[in-house]
Protein backbone atom coordinates (compact mmCIF):
# COMPACT_ATOMS: atom_id res chain seq x y z
CA UNK A 1 0.00 0.00 0.00
CA UNK A 2 2.76 2.22 1.09
CA UNK A 3 4.64 2.08 -2.16
CA UNK A 4 1.44 2.51 -4.41
CA UNK A 5 0.86 5.43 -2.49
CA UNK A 6 4.87 6.22 -3.27
CA UNK A 7 4.16 5.52 -6.83
CA UNK A 8 1.21 7.50 -6.93
CA UNK A 9 2.72 10.95 -5.71
CA UNK A 10 5.58 10.34 -8.27
CA UNK A 11 3.09 10.32 -11.08
CA UNK A 12 1.53 13.18 -9.89
CA UNK A 13 4.72 15.15 -9.37
CA UNK A 14 5.65 14.08 -12.97
CA UNK A 15 2.04 15.13 -14.07
CA UNK A 16 2.51 18.40 -12.75
CA UNK A 17 5.89 18.81 -14.25
CA UNK A 18 4.68 18.86 -17.07
CA UNK A 19 1.90 20.86 -16.76
CA UNK A 20 3.36 23.55 -15.49
CA UNK A 21 6.53 23.64 -18.39
CA UNK A 22 3.71 23.47 -20.86
CA UNK A 23 1.02 25.85 -19.59
CA UNK A 24 2.23 27.59 -16.54
CA UNK A 25 0.62 27.92 -13.33
CA UNK A 26 -2.77 28.48 -15.09
CA UNK A 27 -2.32 25.22 -15.92
CA UNK A 28 -1.74 23.35 -13.21
CA UNK A 29 -5.12 22.80 -11.97
CA UNK A 30 -6.10 19.82 -9.38
CA UNK A 31 -9.10 18.63 -12.74
CA UNK A 32 -5.70 18.46 -15.42
CA UNK A 33 -3.50 16.36 -12.88
CA UNK A 34 -6.15 13.71 -12.09
CA UNK A 35 -6.35 13.02 -15.87
CA UNK A 36 -2.91 12.73 -16.44
CA UNK A 37 -3.04 10.42 -13.87
CA UNK A 38 -6.00 8.44 -14.31
CA UNK A 39 -6.88 9.46 -10.92
CA UNK A 40 -10.29 11.09 -9.62
CA UNK A 41 -9.93 14.43 -8.78
CA UNK A 42 -11.08 13.79 -5.33
CA UNK A 43 -8.20 11.14 -5.03
CA UNK A 44 -5.50 14.11 -5.84
CA UNK A 45 -6.59 16.19 -2.50
CA UNK A 46 -5.54 12.86 -0.83
CA UNK A 47 -2.23 13.64 -2.15
CA UNK A 48 -1.55 17.61 -1.41
CA UNK A 49 -4.08 19.58 0.06
CA UNK A 50 -4.04 22.52 -2.82
CA UNK A 51 -1.69 23.20 -5.70
CA UNK A 52 0.82 25.65 -3.24
CA UNK A 53 1.26 21.91 -1.88
CA UNK A 54 2.34 20.39 -5.33
CA UNK A 55 4.43 23.45 -5.60
CA UNK A 56 6.22 23.00 -2.33
CA UNK A 57 6.85 19.38 -3.15
CA UNK A 58 8.12 19.81 -6.60
CA UNK A 59 10.59 22.26 -5.44
CA UNK A 60 11.88 20.37 -2.43
CA UNK A 61 12.56 17.12 -4.70
CA UNK A 62 13.66 19.17 -7.67
CA UNK A 63 16.12 21.79 -6.22
CA UNK A 64 17.90 19.72 -4.94
CA UNK A 65 18.90 18.13 -7.79
CA UNK A 66 19.40 20.90 -9.77
CA UNK A 67 21.71 22.41 -7.13
CA UNK A 68 23.71 19.31 -7.37
CA UNK A 69 24.42 19.54 -11.05
CA UNK A 70 25.48 22.86 -10.62
CA UNK A 71 28.16 21.81 -7.83
CA UNK A 72 28.98 18.71 -9.54
CA UNK A 73 29.82 21.17 -12.60
CA UNK A 74 32.12 23.55 -10.10
CA UNK A 75 33.64 20.47 -8.27
CA UNK A 76 34.70 19.38 -12.05
CA UNK A 77 37.29 22.61 -12.03
CA UNK A 78 39.67 23.91 -10.47
CA UNK A 79 40.56 27.76 -10.52
CA UNK A 80 38.08 30.26 -9.19
CA UNK A 81 36.93 31.52 -12.08
CA UNK A 82 36.27 28.46 -13.94
CA UNK A 83 33.93 27.62 -10.64
CA UNK A 84 31.95 31.25 -11.55
CA UNK A 85 32.00 29.97 -15.13
CA UNK A 86 30.86 26.27 -14.42
CA UNK A 87 28.35 27.72 -11.65
CA UNK A 88 26.28 30.17 -14.74
CA UNK A 89 26.44 27.94 -17.95
CA UNK A 90 25.30 25.49 -15.88
CA UNK A 91 22.28 26.58 -14.78
CA UNK A 92 21.82 28.12 -17.95
CA UNK A 93 22.24 24.89 -19.78
CA UNK A 94 19.44 23.48 -17.20
CA UNK A 95 16.99 26.15 -18.75
CA UNK A 96 15.46 23.75 -20.90
CA UNK A 97 15.06 20.67 -18.36
CA UNK A 98 11.55 19.84 -17.35
CA UNK A 99 12.04 19.75 -13.79
CA UNK A 100 13.26 23.87 -13.77
CA UNK A 101 11.22 24.41 -16.62
CA UNK A 102 8.45 23.61 -13.66
CA UNK A 103 10.18 25.72 -10.91
CA UNK A 104 10.48 28.60 -13.23
CA UNK A 105 6.98 28.23 -14.20
CA UNK A 106 5.65 29.21 -10.20
CA UNK A 107 4.99 32.16 -8.86
CA UNK A 108 5.74 32.87 -5.74
CA UNK A 109 2.44 35.04 -4.68
CA UNK A 110 0.58 32.12 -5.14
CA UNK A 111 2.03 30.51 -2.64
CA UNK A 112 1.86 30.70 1.24
CA UNK A 113 4.23 31.90 3.20
CA UNK A 114 6.04 29.22 4.07
CA UNK A 115 6.52 27.49 0.86
CA UNK A 116 8.04 30.96 -0.05
CA UNK A 117 10.54 30.66 2.54
CA UNK A 118 11.55 27.02 1.39
CA UNK A 119 11.99 28.28 -1.86
CA UNK A 120 13.78 31.38 -1.20
CA UNK A 121 15.96 29.10 1.75
CA UNK A 122 16.80 26.41 -1.88
CA UNK A 123 17.87 29.64 -3.92
CA UNK A 124 20.27 30.58 -1.29
CA UNK A 125 21.74 27.29 -0.77
CA UNK A 126 22.64 27.39 -4.60
CA UNK A 127 23.72 30.90 -4.19
CA UNK A 128 26.03 29.57 -1.65
CA UNK A 129 27.66 27.48 -3.47
CA UNK A 130 29.66 30.13 -5.14
CA UNK A 131 30.44 32.09 -2.00
CA UNK A 132 33.77 30.47 -1.51
CA UNK A 133 35.00 30.61 -5.11
CA UNK A 134 34.02 34.93 -5.30
CA UNK A 135 36.52 35.48 -1.96
CA UNK A 136 39.15 33.24 -3.58
CA UNK A 137 39.13 35.82 -6.39
CA UNK A 138 39.10 38.50 -3.84
CA UNK A 139 35.68 39.87 -3.25
CA UNK A 140 35.54 42.09 -0.52
CA UNK A 141 31.98 41.02 -0.35
CA UNK A 142 31.79 37.33 -1.56
CA UNK A 143 27.74 36.72 -0.65
CA UNK A 144 26.88 39.97 -2.20
CA UNK A 145 28.85 39.57 -5.44
CA UNK A 146 26.86 35.79 -5.27
CA UNK A 147 23.74 37.45 -4.93
CA UNK A 148 24.40 39.83 -7.81
CA UNK A 149 25.92 37.11 -10.07
CA UNK A 150 22.70 35.13 -9.50
CA UNK A 151 20.87 38.05 -11.11
CA UNK A 152 22.40 37.76 -14.25
CA UNK A 153 21.63 34.03 -14.08
CA UNK A 154 18.04 34.71 -13.15
CA UNK A 155 18.11 37.73 -15.69
CA UNK A 156 19.84 35.17 -18.34
CA UNK A 157 17.13 32.49 -17.44
CA UNK A 158 14.15 34.99 -17.91
CA UNK A 159 15.64 35.91 -21.42
CA UNK A 160 15.95 32.38 -22.88
CA UNK A 161 12.50 31.32 -21.72
CA UNK A 162 11.15 34.77 -23.36
CA UNK A 163 10.50 34.04 -27.24
CA UNK A 164 13.76 35.89 -27.90
CA UNK A 165 15.28 36.78 -30.98
CA UNK A 166 18.76 35.56 -29.46
CA UNK A 167 19.63 31.88 -29.61
CA UNK A 168 20.23 30.25 -26.09
CA UNK A 169 23.60 29.96 -26.64
CA UNK A 170 24.21 33.62 -27.28
CA UNK A 171 22.59 34.59 -24.30
CA UNK A 172 24.77 32.28 -22.47
CA UNK A 173 27.68 33.15 -23.86
CA UNK A 174 26.59 37.09 -22.95
CA UNK A 175 25.68 36.15 -19.39
CA UNK A 176 29.07 33.98 -19.25
CA UNK A 177 31.04 36.89 -20.40
CA UNK A 178 29.28 39.75 -17.77
CA UNK A 179 29.83 37.37 -15.34
CA UNK A 180 33.62 36.48 -15.51
CA UNK A 181 34.20 40.63 -16.00
CA UNK A 182 31.92 40.98 -13.00
CA UNK A 183 34.55 38.79 -10.88
CA UNK A 184 37.69 40.04 -12.21
CA UNK A 185 36.63 43.65 -11.99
Amino acid sequence: MAEHRSMQRAALLDAARSLLSEGGTEALTFPALAERTGLARSSVYEYFRSRAAVVEELCEVDFPVWAAEVGAAMASVERPEDKVEAYVRKQLELVGDRRHRAVVAISASELDAGAREKIRAAHGGLVAMIVEALAALGKAEPRLAAMLLQGVVDAAVRRIESATAEEPSAITEAAVAMALRGVRG
